[in-house]
């Protein structure tokens, strides 16, 4: 039976070309073959045994998802993995890369690690949510980061209500909220001032962005929590799901976010500790440091 990975690149940067046909050309070298999504294929100037189309069943049937990019890159690849139910990695070839596995100068080791199926596999928590508008269901959709709702436009806040667990929190006027996985908690929720959690915490992280309230602190909550926000009259909001899968949200309606059904398997080529991607990441002074070892 042929082994097959689906080759993932960023489609507008010239400078990972070269990277990408590399790899195809050393998994081909290897016995597997690879596939490559025809708009890159296309953008890149590929060349690849196998094209397939850029629909959520391109990587169903191989045994891993290969991307080369940035976390906007690997935010793609988790919906193709996600949808076949297989295994994630990523090269960082962006800039903060806080998803990607390994660096530019461990591109080709890497590949030989997916070649020699070297790597061990863990799965990140994803958030499920729908939108109902008086009602009725407009949208359901999935995150491995954030589910952010936001205000549609720039000239008046969002003003809405949240609820955990089938009670009401609090009301906010503000320009978002943001729930976050674990694995979320780097990205966006980092950002809009939310605490730093370690992956294998299970939990539910809601934010909100820019919240005209004396009660607008970040929450932790329980994994089995169930978060809704209702939005009330006379603005309405955009949701977006990893930045990437966006609805438009009526006033009236109500957003839920609970944990997701389906998890992202990650590879893991070399385990090592959040900490030391933290320090490495964000480049964080720990001159000084002894241990517990230190004199």
């Amino acid at each position: 039976m042929t082994r097959e990975v689906l080759v993932v690149s960023h489609p507008r940067r010239s400078v990972v070309r070269e990277s990408a046909q590399r790899v195809l050309e050393m998994l081909v070298a290897a016995g597997v073959s690879p596939r490559v999504l025809r708009d890159e294929a296309e953008l890149l100037d590929l060349s690849a045994p196998n094209v397939v189309t850029g629909d959520t069943d391109a990587a169903v049937g191989a045994e891993l998802v290969l991307v080369l990019g940035g976390d906007g890159s690997l935010l793609r690849g988790a919906e193709f993995a996600r949808s076949a139910d297989i295994p994630l990695l990523g090269v960082n070839l962006g800039h903060v890369g806080f998803l990607a596995e390994a660096e530019p100068d461990a591109l080709e080791a890497t590949v030989e690690h997916v070649v020699r199926k070297e790597y061990s596999v863990e799965e990140r928590m994803t958030v499920d949510v729908t939108v109902r508008h008086r009602g009725e269901l407009i949208y359901t959709g999935w995150a491995l980061n954030e589910m952010s709702l936001e205000k549609a436009g720039r000239a008046r806040m969002l003003e809405c209500v949240l609820e955990i667990d089938g009670r009401p929190l609090s009301r906010w006027g503000c320009d978002g909220v943001i729930c976050s996985t674990p694995t979320g908690s780097t990205a966006y929720a980092f950002s809009a001032g939310g605490p730093v959690m370690w992956p294998g915490v299970e939990s539910l992280l809601v934010v909100p962005i820019s919240a005209h309230a004396l009660f607008a602190r970040p929450l932790v909550l329980t994994p089995t929590s169930t978060v809704a926000i209702e939005v009330l009259p006379d603005v309405p909001a955009v949701l977006y799901c990893d930045g990437r899968r966006l609805v438009d949200v009526p006033e009236l309606s109500r957003v839920e976010v609970v944990r997701g059904r389906r998890p992202v398997r990650l590879a893991v080529i070399r385990p090592r500790p959040f900490t030391d991607r933290l320090v490495a990441k964000f480049d964080l002074p720990v001159v000084g440091w002894r241990g517990r070892s230190g004199r």
